[in-house]
């Protein structure tokens, strides 16, 4: 039975009861957050703290919490449910308890809530195949909003294509992420991946391999990826935070590359894995 946090309480999961009026429900009226935990360590947690703050200011709500009040939460929380494999913090901040009323009270209480999931071990390391499709999502896309309908839908057809993990959209023409991660390409030795214009979320895994790649000067950009040049890619990748960094070798069927993982990826995923237990290789 694990414990979770709600509004200031520590109880578990099957107490945990949400008013049927929460605009998180009513109207997917939230944001959220997924923070890994490797060992006992919190994976760059000023950045998730940041991302999140960021998006609660976004959409208009006072972060309920100082940043040493959330760590003091996500501590708590994992004190509460030990394990000996990875683990992530998810947590969900809604605008709170009102009318079912697209105009909202300006001083409801924000439903706050924590939770600890262990992560299931998954073997990428011969690459996963995905498809790709149109965006069919909102522009705000830097906001991580719990309005997921169109990622699961689009994560549904992947995995009746055959059994792709993920989903590559496209936006008039060019890349923007995944339905639940964002996108790398190789051509010519270069890494690219989108720029962060508001149609893809600001990643933390994303960021974090472009400052890694940067590190060993490996080249990387930040720019509008074609579609032409994602089908022709030598190398294509998907990073998120509970995949860490993973190769695609299959897109719509079509091997990518020689449909193995690529020169470039093992040496992205070394020090991915490297940053993971040692996070002062970049300084």
């Amino acid at each position: 039975m694990s414990t979770v946090y709600l509004n200031g309480n520590y109880l578990p999961i099957e107490d945990a009861k949400i008013s049927v009026l929460d605009r998180g429900f009513t109207f997917a009226d939230a944001i959220y957050e997924v923070i890994p935990v490797y060992g006992d360590e919190i994976f760059r947690l000023q950045e998730h703290l940041d991302r999140l703050n960021n998006c609660l200011d976004e959409i208009e709500i006072d972060n309920p919490y100082s940043q040493a009040s959330w760590k003091e939460i996500f501590l708590e929380i994992l004190e509460h449910n030990p394990a000996n494999t990875d683990r992530s913090l998810y947590v969900q901040v809604s605008r709170g308890v009102g009318e079912r009323e697209h105009l909202h009270e300006d001083d409801l209480s924000p439903t706050v809530f924590v939770m600890c999931r262990l992560v299931k071990e998954k073997d990428y390391s011969k690459g996963v195949s995905a498809i790709t499709h149109d965006d069919i999502r909102w522009k705000y896309c830097h906001i991580k909003a719990t309005a997921l309908l169109p990622s699961v839908l689009l994560k549904q057809r992947a995995r009746r294509a055959g059994g792709a993990i993920e989903t590559i959209l496209i936006r008039d023409g060019f890349v923007t992420e995944a339905a639940a991660s964002n996108v790398f390409v190789v051509n010519n030795g270069t890494v690219f991946t989108p720029e962060k214009d508001g149609n893809v979320l600001p990643g933390i895994t994303r960021d974090l391999m472009v400052e890694l790649l940067n590190s060993q000067s490996i080249p990387c950009k930040e720019e509008s990826i074609s579609e032409s040049e994602l089908r022709k890619a030598d190398e294509v990748w998907l990073t998120s935070s509970t995949m860490g960094v993973v190769a695609v070798v299959q897109l719509d069927g079509t091997a990518v590359g020689d449909g193995e993982p690529g020169e470039l990826w093992f040496k992205a995923n070394e020090l991915y894995q490297k940053f993971k237990h040692d996070p002062s290789v970049l300084t």
